[in-house]
């Protein structure tokens, strides 16, 4: 693994940690932060993980305050199951993902 060591992988058991991979080959390491249900269908909200302990700036996230790490990297998958039963991650349609921006917003406004 790149950044990301299996130890890294292991201590963040709790959260199920979806591992993205591009044409490249290039690996992204994505909590998945809450499922919202749209229809029939789910949809995973991702979140990149901080595969840094510091901000850009240098400083450590919890005691940096610049707010450098506001900038968060979230992805929404459809959640489909393959062949095999496997759950897999992909690419809503423009239509399914402002479907689930609508509702993750009114979730956001429900919390409120």
């Amino acid at each position: 693994m790149s950044d990301f060591e299996k130890e890294d992988l292991e201590e963040m058991d709790e959260d199920l940690v979806v591992v993205m991979t591009d044409e490249e080959g290039n690996e992204y390491y994505y909590r998945e932060e809450m499922i919202i249900p749209v229809g029939e269908k789910k949809y995973a909200i991702l979140v990149a993980l901080d595969t840094e302990d510091d901000c850009e700036c240098g400083h450590e996230h919890e005691e940096c305050g610049c707010g450098c790490d506001e900038d968060v990297d979230v992805y929404i998958a459809r959640i489909d199951t393959d062949e095999s039963g496997e759950e897999v991650y992909v690419d809503p349609t423009d239509e399914e993902f402002e479907q689930v921006r609508a509702a993750y917003e009114e979730l956001m406004e429900d919390e409120e």
